[in-house]
């Protein structure tokens, strides 16, 4: 029997504690634990999580595998203190039938470094004509329960309806990407003052409020769950609060990248600023902050979108959309949420671990520091700061914003069952 005792450590950020783990389960919590033969981890000074959960992973695998792999975009997450990932359907072939789920869940079981739940597409080929296979992804080995054509948004109301009313018989979630496609056609950025004066496309901020207005009240009308993907206007998150104060089903996520970053590092035109949904103004950002410590926004989601070097590295209007994250995720949580004091340590937990599991369903995931569950533990020192250096991302890309930025806190070990992962901030 493989045991490790973690001693010291400050469990969800509360009173030092040791945590001793025995074959994959954490087997007690308290103070002067002891164990012969135990690997002991000492942990004083730093924070231990549940492993965290990220419901919004491009893992790019089959298809585009110069971009990202299973094998290293887990490697990726584990590195990042995640033990489960949720892989998005936009791959080539589109995760849009039993086989292509099962292949993603498979790849996953074979690497180990965390578990990969796939994320079905609701629409055949994510062209938003003609429903997937939602009930047999469901009743694969994969067992999916989350389906969204991320990337692209399903803009049809009648077929977002019944998708909801699909996904309701086995208890479902549709996400969505919230961008109405006609407001936002030939859009290279935030519309407002610095996109006017750059002279570059303006993608409003009323082409995902109006998509997100529309769905929450599709989930009323069905009674079915929704999930808003990367949510990043003031008032998209004005939205969000009126439809849970009706008791609407919805909940929904911010990057880290959108707790940070502003349209004002478009000046740049450097395209690693460029996403999707496009970086907003000051104002936005302090309003997804609020919303995400007062349970608004429900979760931290990366969004992780690895592109190779020759996507990114042109001008402005060819780049592809999108930033890594998995490896910078909690350290931007730390600087925009804990540092600032808008959240605890137990809150980002709740935030970055037990709702994203619970919102996909991911057993065994998102579950308290205490005996008896499954050990899937994230250490972090959270006393460190120091710049980021992409040459070390154990992803296959390396299109950060946060190159050569410093940020605080580092994950020094991720255990999946029990199993180390990462140790000392190393791969195992």
């Amino acid at each position: 029997m493989s045991k490790t005792l973690i001693r010291g450590a400050q469990v969800l950020g509360g009173e030092p504690q040791d945590v001793l783990i025995e074959d994959g389960t954490v087997a007690q919590v308290g103070t002067g634990l002891s164990a012969e033969g135990a690997e002991v981890v000492e942990a004083a000074g730093k924070v231990l999580l549940p492993g965290l959960v990220d419901l919004h992973t491009h893992l790019r695998e089959p298809g585009r595998e110069d971009s990202e792999t299973v094998l290293t975009g887990t490697r990726a997450a584990a590195s990042g203190g995640y033990t489960a990932v949720f892989a998005m359907a936009n791959t080539f072939p589109v995760a849009d039938t039993a086989g292509v789920v099962e292949q993603v869940y498979r790849l996953g079981q074979e690497h180990g470094y965390c578990d990969v739940q796939p994320v079905g597409a609701v629409t055949v080929g994510l062209e938003g004509r003609k429903l997937a296979e939602l009930g047999a992804m469901h009743e694969s080995a994969a067992g999916v329960t989350v389906f969204s054509d991320d990337g692209k948004c399903v803009d049809d109301a009648v077929i977002m309806r019944r998708a909801l009313e699909y996904v309701k018989a086995f208890g479902g979630v549709v996400a969505q990407h919230a961008q109405e496609p006609r407001l936002t056609e030939g859009a290279q950025m935030n519309e407002g003052v610095v996109s006017a004066e750059l002279g570059l496309g303006g993608w409003p901020a009323v082409a995902e409020e109006s998509v997100i207005a529309r769905d929450v009240l599709l989930a009323e009308h069905v009674g079915s769950r929704v999930h808003i993907c990367h949510l990043s206007t003031a008032g998209s998150v004005e939205i969000v609060r009126w439809a849970k104060s009706r008791g609407i089903d919805v909940t929904a996520e911010v990057t880290p990248h959108h707790l940070l970053l502003t349209d004002e590092l478009v000046r740049t035109y450097d395209p690693v600023y460029k996403v999707n949904p496009p970086l907003r103004t000051e104002r936005d950002v302090r309003a997804l902050r609020e919303a995400l410590a007062d349970g608004t926004i429900d979760i931290v989601a990366t969004d992780h979108a690895p592109h190779p070097h020759e996507d990114k590295d042109c001008e402005w209007a060819a780049a592809a959309m999108g930033m890594v994250g998995l490896e910078t995720a909690l350290s931007v949580v730390q600087e925009t949420m804990v540092d600032t004091g808008l959240l605890t340590w137990a809150q980002v937990a709740e935030r970055m671990s037990f709702k994203p599991a619970e919102i996909g369903r991911a057993s065994g995931h998102g579950r308290p520091v205490s005996a008896g569950e499954p050990a899937n533990l994230t250490l972090v020192d959270t006393a460190y700061r120091g710049p980021v250096d992409p040459a070390g991302f154990a992803s296959r890309s390396r299109n950060t914003p946060y190159r050569g930025r410093a940020l605080p806190g580092r994950v020094t070990h991720t255990w999946l069952r029990g199993k180390a992962t990462l140790v000392d901030g190393k791969l195992t």
